[in-house]
């Protein structure tokens, strides 16, 4: 959805999983009819040949989720054409894609500024460098514990009828807003006009998706018409709003939480807290599920690292790998493993289909984590 800036990726290396456990099978083959014999030898259907290794144990299905945003195309993101053949592809893409009059768009960017400091912070995501006993205690820390406590306090009400009406728990939604703005403190301060123009045409490597939301933003504008393109802050990556909403996701998952004609995400919480726990419905939340579980490993297990974060390794194949819920942990049909470097050493987790949910928001584990970790102390329920 959501800030593409903010935290943080998994400081770990993962490696491809082999699933297959072969076990090799020999069957006896009857002797064949000797040409000797005076009567006919009945006939003995043949053996099915066994097959050399057997099936991979099944995965689960992963999380239906919604399709991909739409991204630019190369006519608008290939570096190799000039900037200005690239400028005027875009007002092609955005007025036909988005039904945009195209002389707003050429006006409006004509009033864009390239930005040199947002290509230098998102050169420099802090999950990149930071391992989970460092990145952990930015987010779970006092001042952030009692501020959301505070908050929920504040806003209860509204809070719990959301919680009420989509089966997110109210402590998440504050985590989300804890972890990503300081309760709505830090929104950023960057014209989300100039980050996303800056990194459209001056990032490469992810052009087509910043591009696709600087698009979407124009659409954004018309359909919210009290949003003022040249006045919009945000984050470095174009994130708006205490819950840091990406256009594309303000477009499609945005809620008026109060009935009043409008989707504003930048202060009106009503809004804020039925869009937040939204993200997460139509990403597959599952009322009353578990989030994680800590994990234990066995003396004897091998390192295993999933290749994604989708929970479709059955609890039974974790197992026989040497990983399991630690005594009194939730459990569920299926998980992932992650593999953290903590205070006191090695941590393993399993994630279930609600923590999956939540790396939906941000891609980073860590972030969800932290996420889960904060969600629970606010919620009274320790830190765990």
């Amino acid at each position: 959805m959501i800030r593409r800036s903010l935290p943080m990726r998994l400081h770990v290396i993962l490696v491809p999983l082999a699933l297959a456990l072969a076990a090799c099978a020999t069957g006896a083959t009857p002797p064949p009819p000797t040409a000797a014999t005076s009567q006919p030898s009945p006939v003995v259907p043949a053996a099915p040949a066994a097959p050399a290794t057997a099936p991979a144990e099944a995965l689960l299905p992963k999380i239906p989720q919604p399709p991909e945003r739409p991204v630019a195309p190369p006519s608008v993101t290939d570096p190799a054409l000039p900037l200005a053949q690239r400028i005027d592809a875009f007002v092609d893409y955005t007025a036909q894609a988005y039904n945009v009059d195209p002389q707003r768009i050429r006006d409006t960017l004509a009033q864009a500024e390239f930005k040199q400091s947002i290509i230098d912070a998102i050169s420099r995501p802090a999950e990149k460098v930071r391992p989970w006993r460092d990145y952990r205690p930015i987010f779970m820390n006092d001042a952030r514990i009692d501020g959301g406590r505070a908050f929920y306090a504040e806003n209860r009400a509204a809070l719990d009828r959301i919680a009420s009406q989509t089966g997110v728990p109210a402590q998440y939604i504050v985590a989300i807003i804890g972890v990503e703005t300081s309760y709505g403190r830090i929104t950023g301060n960057y014209r989300v006009l100039d980050a996303l123009y800056t990194l459209a045409f001056w990032h490469p490597k992810r052009a087509p998706f910043f591009a696709g939301e600087l698009a979407q933003l124009f659409a954004l504008t018309n359909e919210e018409p009290q949003l003022d393109i040249l006045a919009l802050k945000g984050s470095y990556a174009g994130a708006m709003g205490m819950g840091q909403f990406m256009p594309s996701s303000y477009r499609n998952w945005a809620k008026d939480g109060d009935g009043d004609g409008r989707r504003d995400l930048l202060d009106h919480k009503p809004d804020v807290f039925a869009s937040i726990a939204n993200y997460f419905v139509v990403h597959g939340w599952q009322r009353g599920g578990p989030v994680v579980a800590r994990a234990t490993r066995d003396a004897a297990a091998s390192d295993f690292t999933p290749d994604g974060l989708d929970p479709v390794y059955p609890l039974p194949m974790l197992a026989a790998r040497g990983y399991g819920p630690q005594p009194g942990e939730p459990t569920a049909d299926g998980a992932t493993l992650l593999s953290l470097d903590g205070e006191a050493g090695k941590e393993y987790w399993l994630g279930y289909r609600n923590f999956y949910v939540i790396t939906r928001y941000n891609h980073s584990p860590m972030y969800a984590l932290a996420v889960h970790q904060l969600a629970q102390a606010i919620g009274g329920n320790g830190t765990p």
